[in-house]
């Protein structure tokens, strides 16, 4: 029996594109390689948007000794061919060097022009299984006021909070503040669409605010204001499956001075390079949260219930923040595509990497053998009339 081809896709367009490659790279290409099941292709989207494959791009040291641009220069950017698959085509011309059929894809792109849903539109269009949330959960996931939402209408709890375009702060700002007005300080200020905690501000004066939103708003068309929760905890629970979802432990991130989970903390505060270490990514969590059982499973349970309502399959991560006096359980946002699939704390609860790319990959091909079940077609005789 042949191997399955998994083109595991990175990269891209995005304020998160080197986050992606850590991702994809440690998380998602080494164990599928070990797994010795699958033929891997890294497929690597630079930052102009163009796709190349060599086994090169599968080396780290190619981007962190800085190389990665001159490398590429020397390749010629893939040709995309749909035509009931996805083929990915090097060279050019009536006899192209290589053509590599993708039975699955295995999306390691963060942020917009990836994790947003926009690549898995394309996925869907090529009819190729791929690892994550669809298209409509994604783009869902990614909206962090839409998502809210959706979770207020399913009676899942959430902050107090006011959503805005940033065309209309710029327009009218007073209009804006009005709005805002009746949110209690600390407020959080964040970009709607962005993840890594990139330009996210804890504000406490309406100075700060205004700061905060113009920050925002430069990297974000949609600004999200809320209120802080009280007593906080905040947790995060990482969710693999389709329809019966399951989670791995309640994780506890371990905050700056300013009770802010921003990207230096995420990312940049784990010794030498970032290592990751054996208490978390980072180093930077309490694997389980340090909460009575009973708040535990509360979290648990309105994780799942957040990765069901907005539809969630493959895994995600679904953010809450605890308030320890009265014990409530807010929703605060879902990652569609965790940072290296927060493969720390599936390990510690009882998942090797290797296991979890693997599992990742077969409810991809589950998730697509269900949907071939659907009829997409319909005969009518609409057209007979002209």
């Amino acid at each position: 029996m042949s191997k399955l081809t998994v083109a595991v896709i990175f990269g891209s367009r995005s304020t998160e594109h080197d986050i992606s490659i850590v991702t994809a790279i440690g998380s998602v290409i080494k164990p599928l390689i070990l797994s010795a099941k699958y033929n891997v292709v890294p497929v690597y989207i630079d930052k102009q948007g163009r796709w190349y494959t060599h086994p090169k791009l599968a080396d780290i040291a190619l981007y962190s000794s800085g190389q990665v641009e001159p490398f590429i220069t020397k390749l010629r950017p893939l040709a995309l061919r749909m035509g009931g698959q996805l083929e990915l085509i090097s060279g050019s011309g009536p006899k192209p060097k290589k053509i590599i059929k993708v039975d699955v894809a295995f999306p390691a792109t963060h942020g917009t022009h990836g994790e947003d849903g926009e690549l898995m539109g394309l996925l869907e269009m090529a009819n190729v299984p791929y690892v994550g949330c669809s298209l409509p959960a994604a783009a869902i996931a990614m909206d962090k006021a839409l998502a809210k939402t959706l979770a207020i209408a399913e009676g899942i709890l959430t902050p107090k909070y006011v959503w805005f375009y940033a065309r209309d702060f710029r327009s009218d700002q007073a209009a804006i503040l009005e709005r805002i007005k009746d949110l209690n300080y600390p407020l959080f200020v964040k970009p709607v669409h962005l993840g890594s905690s990139i330009a996210i501000s804890k504000v406490g004066t309406a100075k700060e605010l205004v700061q905060a939103i113009e920050v925002a708003a430069h990297y974000d068309d949609k600004v999200l204001v809320e209120e802080a929760v009280n007593n906080l905890v905040e947790v995060t629970v990482p969710i693999i499956g389709n329809e019966t979802p399951r989670a791995a432990l309640v994780e506890q991130p371990l905050l700056n001075s300013s009770n802010v989970f921003d990207f230096e903390t995420k990312y940049m505060s784990g010794g030498k390079k970032g290592k990751t270490s054996a208490s978390g990514a980072q180093g930077y969590s309490k694997l389980p949260a340090d909460l009575p059982p009973k708040i535990l499973q509360l979290a648990e349970a309105t994780a799942i219930k957040v990765y069901k309502t907005l539809g969630c399959a493959g895994i995600a991560r679904v953010d809450l923040l605890i308030d320890t006096k009265t014990k409530l359980v807010y929703f605060n946002e879902v990652n569609p595509l965790p940072g290296s699939l927060y493969a720390h704390n599936w390990r510690q609860a009882g998942v090797s990497n290797v296991q979890l790319v693997e599992e990742l990959v077969d409810l991809a091909l589950l998730r697509a053998k269900a949907k071939e079940q659907l009829t997409t077609a319909f005969s009518s005789s609409y057209l007979k009339q002209y």
